[in-house]
């Protein structure tokens, strides 16, 4: 009789460290977005004219238990306003690379500094149905960091355990009407907070590709 073995399964940010050196930019035949869970809204997403953004996971190592910032966007920005988002934004013309981009804007957003902050991968870009082509950035975070709300973008910054995020279970598909159609996403509810729409489609994609 074969006994089947417990899941040894570790969520350092050492481990996390280890899966994201795989995802190293640039990525080729790869296809990531709203229109993966829609295809039939798939030209209605792709569109011509994504504006190129860039957002960063940072993976707060808390040794045995690392976890992963959130923000919670204010809800008078034009963009996902309300919703709960990695910090990031728009690539700038002077942003010499993605990952430099999404470092200053964590700074400027939720005054992350980078002197905390290990770029150790970068994930395939994910087009949004809101237009953008988001380059998700893979970090860990030194602890010792003291944040500072930018208060004209985010409403609070806050932790989430990321075994929590990677385990499938509290992955939910749900969906909502949108312009006439049935459009699906992801939500991964987290005590009050809610966490749905491209931040949990870039949370399912690092499932899928850094712990499956």
């Amino acid at each position: 009789m074969t006994l089947e073995m417990p899941d040894v399964r570790h969520f350092s940010a050492n481990d996390f460290r280890l899966r994201a050196r795989h995802e190293q930019a640039p990525h080729a035949d790869t296809d990531y977005g709203d229109h993966s869970l829609n295809p039939d809204l798939r030209d209605l997403i792709l569109q011509h004219t994504l504006r190129d953004a860039a957002v960063l996971i940072p993976v707060v190592d808390h040794g045995a238990e690392a976890s992963v910032i959130l923000t919670k966007r204010t809800e008078k920005l034009r963009s996902h306003s309300g919703q709960i988002a990695f910090p990031g934004g728009r690539i700038d013309p002077t942003d010499p690379t993605p990952e430099f981009a999404a470092m200053r804007e964590a700074e400027e957003e939720i005054g992350l500094s980078a002197e905390f902050i290990e770029v150790v991968g970068r994930m395939p870009d994910y087009v949004s149905g809101s237009g953008f082509r988001i380059a998700p950035v893979l970090a860990v975070v030194t602890p010792g960091f003291m944040l500072t709300i930018n208060e004209d973008e985010v409403d609070d910054a806050f932790e989430v355990p990321l075994s929590f995020l990677m385990d499938p279970q509290n992955h939910n598909r749900e969906s909502r009407i949108w312009q006439d159609r049935e459009r699906f996403f992801y939500t991964m509810p987290f005590g009050d907070r809610y966490i749905w729409g491209v931040t949990a489609g870039i949370i399912r994609t690092l499932y899928e590709r850094l712990y499956t």
